[in-house]
């Protein structure tokens, strides 16, 4: 269906997920989003995931985004083949997204307190 699903940059993203546009979705593993996210995405790894599973909000399709674009890419196709609103995939993943100066939520290992520059 999808041989190369639509992309959109961070900055478009970041641009969507601050107007409430979007529904961003993680599709890394669970220690991965535990060591470094994007605020705001939901986790739902792609080792255990269903798209059936996604939430579904007609006003706000869903971009997926991962750690360089791969995983996302089979997400976005797993779930078009069921209807679920989409709109794209991160290109580059998270690497991209720090690439651009854009914001995550990290752990501060010494303390174990979020940081969170938002």
């Amino acid at each position: 269906m999808f041989n190369n699903p639509p992309t959109m940059s961070p900055e478009e993203i970041a641009a969507a997920l601050a107007r409430g546009e979007i529904v961003l979705i993680d599709v890394r593993e669970p220690m991965e989003y535990a060591a470094e996210r994007i605020h705001g995405a939901l986790l739902y790894p792609l080792s255990t995931f269903d798209p059936a599973e996604l939430p579904h909000d007609e006003r706000r399709p869903i971009v997926f985004h991962c750690g360089s674009g791969k995983r996302s890419a089979t997400a976005f196709t797993a779930a078009a083949k069921i209807g679920v609103p989409l709109r794209a995939h991160m290109r580059g993943g998270i690497g991209a997204w720090k690439m651009a100066g854009l914001p995550t939520v990290t752990i501060d290992p010494a303390s174990g307190a979020v940081r969170d520059p938002r």
